[in-house]
Parts: C-alpha cells; structure tokens; sequence
C-alpha cells in the first residue's frame, strides 16, 4: 500500500467512525469506488485491502454505537451465514492455501453485507444510498471514459489493474478501478439502474447517476453490462404488472420449455447469438456450461481444483483453470453443488423479501416505497442475468450486497402493520378492571372516550 492508499484509509476510517449512520456508507462507497485491489496490507499471508481494513472499522463502530441489524434477523442474513459456513467448509477438499484464500473472501464479503445492513436500516437509507452511488461514481466515469479515449488508466498509479486498457477486435475496453472491463460494467448498470429510480425523487441526481452508470457501460464495452441494462428496465418496466406476476413466470417458463423443444442445443446457447459490443465470448460461456454439466463428477461434492481441461484455452493468473465466467459455476468450483445451491438459495430468498416488502406496501400512501422495493426487485434480477456472464471477484461485489442488504431494510414498513394488528389484538383480549359502586358507568364511559381519542391520534 503506497502512501495515496494509505491516506485514504485513514480518512476513510475516520469517517466510517464519525459520520451518522444515515451517511456511514459513504467511505464503503469510496473505497470501492476509488481503491483498486493493489491497495493492501499484507500482513503475513493475508491481503488486506481497504474495504477489508475498513470492516473491522466498522464493526468497532457498531459496537461503540450499540447499532444493529435494521428489523433484525431475516432470511437472507441466515442464508449469507450459510454460505460462509460452506465456503469454509469445502476448503480441505482443495490446495494448501484454500483456507487462507476464502477466509478473506468471508471477511470481506460477508462484513461488508452485514455493516449495509447496519447502515440500510429505513427506505429513506435506501433512497439516500442511491442518491450517493450515483455522486460518487461520477468522476468515475469521467476517468473511464478517458480511458477509453487515450487508452490510459488513470487508476493504474494505484496497482492490481491494467495500466493501459484492453482492446478486443478494435474496440477499447476501460476497467477503472475494477479488475476487469465486465466487472466495472456490472457496476455501472447497477448505478443506471438506481439512477433511474430516482428520477422523479430526485431529477439532477438521476441525470447524474444515468451518465455515471451508462457512461461505465459504455466505456467498458462488454455485452454482459449492456444486457444487463436492459434486464434491469425491463423488470422496472414490469411494474404495472406486479399484480400479474405468477402469469409472467408461469409464461416465461412455458416460453422456455418451448425453446427446448424446438432448439438442436440447449436453451442456454442463446447467448452465443449475442453480440452488441463486438468480439463477445457467448459461445465461449454457453461452451462452459456444457463443460460443467459434462464434468459434474469431478466437482459436485465439494469443487475442483482443476478444470483447464474443461475449455480449449486457460488464463493467465492460473494454468490449472479454465475462465470461469458463470457466478453460479464459480460457486460450484469452490464448494461443489452445496455451495452453488446455497448461494442460489440467497437470490430465491432476497426475491421473497421483495414480495414481503411489497405485501407491506400496499395502497397510494406508499406508493413511492412499494417502487422503490420493486426497483431493488429488478436491480437483482439484473444481477441474476448478468451471473450468467461473469463471476463477481473484486470490489464491484459491493454493489450486489447494497441490493440484499436493503431489501431487509424495505421490510420495515412491510411488518410494522403486523405487530401493530397484534398488539391491538392483545390490548382488545386483555381483560379491564371493573370499578365499583356508583361512578363504575361513569368510569367505563371515560375509558371508553380515551380509548377513541388513542386510536384517533
């Protein structure tokens, strides 16, 4: 860590510490957004980098503060426990080093989620969280967006990024801050995507955040981000169909077995028939799953640490893989099915949560809620698509954990109505003390007036 990055640490550790919890995401979100990978401490074996040394940071400052999870525990904290318990689990099956390797990813990942639900804890923090990723991730584009120009990195100075941008088939290709030109895309759609949320909330901030998430898509020209652009609109778009949707899967589902029937391939090859950036690998991420399914002895108990042999051509970074591009397969590689079941089984329960929030929003007085809720809805069906096409593996996995940490937060309203109907329930069976003598009407008859004047207020 050079002296830039560690000045940044510092500060950004002194904000997490000090900002109220309404603004305490922001340092997270500078850190991700302004801190490549080769900014980090290492102690011994272990990489720290900033967003690893601001967790423990973080975790001081909820324990100072006597903060906690926003509505308490809810399945999706359970099923994030799950999967760290399985990711640690499987590592005997794997190298020397395994333990090491998903230890950070543990710490990371799963302290990140868990200080987003400290922070997340109302809509309003939703609605503010959005506002800030599209302020911060501004320059951002600016800088990717020069990359693509001149072909210079800005963020190179920083380390663990290329210094000079990718070209593919004569288009450049910008990473920013991120590892890889796809992965800066998954965060630039996820910003258009809240960008668009708030454009009748907040319209500068919304023009904003659209250049900074579609000027991030662009720069990196990748189909994956476009794609998943599109998605995200498109499960927006769905609103006005929300009371409709058991007919929508049901269709889709039938639209699918249909393309089964009739396709020579699987329904899957698909996507080697896209290609809107030029120069895109569907063939290659249809190919992998073939592969996968092909190979599913070697790797279903607990993964594999070898699968070059599963595609034609390797990596760089190591000669005893393949590219794995597919999140769901890369799960599966480090923990077997155990752990692609159970890091799929987080999606399936995040959906629920949005169904919750959505029961919980019912009717025109939260209606700006209820929209909101259903944009973190279609924010993660994005990323659901997008899983297809790449495999999260650095900073930009932050923007995955603000759509699962605030749906727990958009569930506060969802059961306030609950414990409210409970506890009138309760009030209403518990038994009055009957008065005595003359003034008992008279008595009966002023609770009675109080009771009307409690639940007119």
């Amino acid at each position: 860590m050079n002296g830039i990055g560690l000045s940044f640490t510092v500060i950004a550790g002194a904000l997490i510490l000090c900002l109220p919890r309404r603004l305490a995401i922001f340092p997270l979100l500078l850190a991700a957004a302004y801190m490549t990978r080769g900014q980090a401490l290492d102690l011994g074996g272990a990489s720290l980098t900033v967003l690893r040394v601001l967790v423990p940071i973080g975790l001081i400052r909820v324990m100072l503060r006597g903060e906690s999870l926003a509505n308490g525990w809810n399945a999706i904290d359970g099923m994030m426990i799950l999967w760290a318990v399985v990711l640690l689990g499987t590592s005997p099956w794997h190298q020397f080093g395994a333990w090491q390797f998903r230890s950070g990813l543990v710490w990371s990942d799963l302290g990140c989620y868990f200080l987003l639900r400290v922070f997340l804890a109302e809509p309003a923090d939703v609605e503010r969280a959005f506002k800030l990723v599209c302020l911060v991730m501004a320059p951002v584009a600016v800088f990717m967006l020069f990359e693509k120009a001149t072909g210079t990195n800005l963020f190179g100075v920083l380390g663990g990024v290329h210094e000079t941008a990718l070209v593919r088939e004569g288009n450049v290709r910008a990473s920013g801050p991120f590892v890889h030109p796809i992965l800066a895309g998954t965060a630039g759609a996820t910003i258009f995507g809240m960008a668009a949320c708030l454009w009748r909330r907040d319209r500068n901030v919304s023009l904003l955040g659209l250049f900074a998430g579609g000027g991030i898509v662009a720069a990196c020209a990748s189909s994956g981000p476009v794609l998943m652009v599109l998605f995200i609109l498109l499960g927006m778009l769905m609103w006005p169909l929300r009371e409709q949707m058991r007919l929508v899967r049901w269709a889709s589902f039938a639209s699918i077995l249909a393309l089964a029937a009739v396709m020579k391939d699987p329904v899957y090859f698909l996507m080697a028939r896209i290609d809107i950036s030029g120069g895109s690998q569907g063939y290659y991420r249809a190919q992998l799953i073939r592969s996968s399914i092909e190979h599913l002895d070697e790797w279903w108990l607990a993964g594999t640490d070898y699968t070059r042999h599963w595609m034609q051509t390797g990596i760089h970074a190591n000669d005893r893989h393949a590219d794995i591009t597919n999140h769901f397969l890369a799960m599966g590689v480090m923990g077997g099915l155990p752990l692609m079941l159970v890091f799929a089984a987080i999606i399936v329960v995040a959906f629920r949560g949005v169904g919750r929030a959505l029961d919980g929003l019912r009717g025109d007085a939260n209606h700006r809620q209820a929209f909101l809720a259903w944009t973190l809805g279609a924010l993660l069906f994005g990323h659901l698509m997008n899983f297809m096409s790449i495999s999260l593996f650095d900073q930009s996995i932050l923007f995955l954990h603000i759509v699962l940490a605030a749906i727990g937060a958009m569930q506060v309203r969802a059961q306030a109505p609950e414990r409210a109907a409970m506890h009138r329930g309760q009030q209403a069976m518990r038994p009055r003390p009957a008065a005595a003598g003359p003034m008992r009407g008279h008595i009966n008859s002023w609770g009675e007036h109080g009771d009307r004047l409690r639940r007119h207020r």
